[in-house]
C-alpha cells in the first residue's frame, strides 16, 4: 500500500435492469445483492483493503444518495463523498474525482471502479490491481482491466489487443487496438474464437496527471469547465461550482470520449471470477446454485423447479412449483416473475409501469 494510491468508486447509477430490487430511491449498489450481509458498495470498498488507504477512498454518487453512502460507509469522511447534481455518464464523473484528487496530490495514482461488480477470487484481483498500479505509476499510460471471456456474451463491451509486450512495458500489459460496444451473438462468437478480445470491465488505473492530460486532448470542453473551477474544489464553493459545471458538461462516457481515441491505452488481461452484476441473469451465473441450479436468496420451498433466480424478502415464505429458467424477485411493493431469457425486457416493464401506474414503483 502506498500513500499516493487513490480509489474512486462510481456509485451514482440506478441499475434499472435489476428492477424491482434496484429502485430510484434505493439502487442496487446499496443492496446485499449477493446475500452475504454486505452491500455492493461495501464489498467494493472492502475489496481494495491493503491497496488503497482509507483516507484515499472517494465515492462519486448522485447527491440524492449521499446519505445512503454515509450509512453504508460510516467511517468515510463526508468530504470524500462527491455528490453529482445530475447524471452525466462516466466522463464528467471521472473528471470531477480526478481534478479533486490531483488538487490534493498531483502525483496520485487513481483506480476507478464501478460499485456493482462482483469478484470471486479477491486475492488474484488484488494482485492484478497492484500490478496495474505499479505500471501506471511509472508509465504515462491509461490502463483498463480486460476480462478473459468465458462465453460469447452480448451484454459486455469488448477490447481487442495487440499481442506481444509493447514498448518494453513490464508484466502482461497489451496495447489496445479497438473497443467494440455490445456485439450481436455472431460477432461475439467471432471475438471468442479470435483469442485477442477481452471483456471491457470498466475498471481503470492511471496517474491523475495522465488522465487530466487526456481530458485536455480529447475532451477539451470538459477540461475547460473543471480548469475554471480548480481553486473552488475542496472549498465551501465546491457544491455551487459542481452544480454549474455539470450543467455545462456533455453526457458522455469515458470510453467513447477518451479511451477509444487515445493512443496510450493498454489493457491488462485478467481472470478472477468477475461479473458486473448488471442483470438478474448475471446473478444466476455467479451465485451459488442448489442441486437444480436455482440461486435462492430468501425463504423459499421449491418443487420441480430448475435454473431459476429467487430473491424475495426473508420474512415472506415463497413456494414455487414447476418453473424452469425464471426470475422471481420481490422488493417493497413489486413482485416480478419473468423468464430469464426475456430479462432484457425489464427496462420495458419499468417504462410501462411508470406510464400506467405512476412513479411509485420505479
Amino acid at each position: 500500500m502506498t500513500q499516493n494510491t487513490y480509489l474512486v468508486v462510481m456509485a451514482g447509477g440506478i441499475g434499472s435492469r435489476f428492477w424491482p430490487f434496484s429502485r430510484t430511491n434505493h439502487p442496487k449498489q446499496f443492496h446485499d445483492v449477493m446475500g452475504v450481509g454486505r452491500s455492493m458498495l461495501q464489498l467494493t470498498v472492502d475489496r481494495f483493503a491493503g491497496i488503497c488507504p482509507p483516507e484515499n477512498v472517494f465515492v462519486v454518487t448522485n447527491r440524492d444518495y449521499t446519505a445512503l453512502v454515509q450509512q453504508h460507509l460510516p467511517k468515510l469522511p463526508p468530504d470524500q463523498i462527491l455528490g453529482e447534481p445530475i447524471g452525466r455518464n462516466t466522463a464528467p464523473c471521472i473528471a470531477y474525482a480526478s481534478y479533486r484528487i490531483a488538487q490534493r496530490d498531483p502525483k496520485a495514482v487513481i483506480i476507478v471502479t464501478p460499485a456493482d461488480h462482483a469478484v470471486q477470487r479477491e486475492d488474484e484481483f488484488r494482485d492484478i490491481i497492484s500490478q496495474a498500479v505499479d505500471s501506471a505509476r511509472t508509465q504515462d499510460i491509461l490502463i483498463t482491466l480486460g476480462i478473459q471471456p468465458s462465453r460469447p456474451d452480448t451484454g459486455y463491451g469488448y477490447i481487442q489487443f495487440i499481442d506481444g509486450d509493447q514498448n518494453g512495458l513490464f508484466g502482461s500489459l497489451r496495447k489496445v487496438k479497438t473497443f467494440t460496444e455490445k456485439p450481436n451473438l455472431e460477432l461475439a462468437k467471432m471475438f471468442m474464437d479470435s483469442g485477442d478480445f477481452l471483456w471491457n470491465s470498466g475498471l481503470f488505473i492511471w496517474r491523475a496527471e495522465v488522465i487530466m492530460q487526456a481530458f485536455h486532448q480529447y475532451l477539451g470542453d470538459i477540461a475547460e469547465v473543471f480548469d475554471e473551477g480548480l481553486d473552488q474544489l475542496g472549498t465551501a464553493q465546491e457544491t455551487d461550482f459542481i452544480t454549474d459545471a455539470y450543467s455545462r458538461c456533455r453526457n458522455i462516457s469515458i470510453d467513447y470520449g477518451i479511451m477509444e481515441k487515445a493512443d496510450n491505452v493498454y489493457v491488462l488481461p485478467a481472470d478472477f471470477g468477475w461479473s458486473d452484476l448488471g442483470t438478474w441473469d448475471s446473478l444466476h451465473r455467479i451465485g451459488r446454485g442448489d442441486e437444480n441450479g436455482n440461486v435462492i436468496d430468501g425463504d423459499a420451498i421449491l418443487y420441480d423447479t430448475r435454473e431459476c433466480v429467487i430473491k424475495t424478502p426473508s420474512e415472506r415464505l415463497v413456494v414455487v412449483q414447476g418453473l424452469e429458467g425464471y426470475i422471481v424477485a420481490e422488493y417493497d411493493n413489486v413482485l416480478l416473475i419473468c423468464k430469464r431469457t426475456e430479462e432484457q425486457r425489464v427496462k420495458e416493464f419499468v417504462a410501462d409501469v411508470r406510464a400506467k401506474k405512476g412513479n411509485g414503483y420505479n
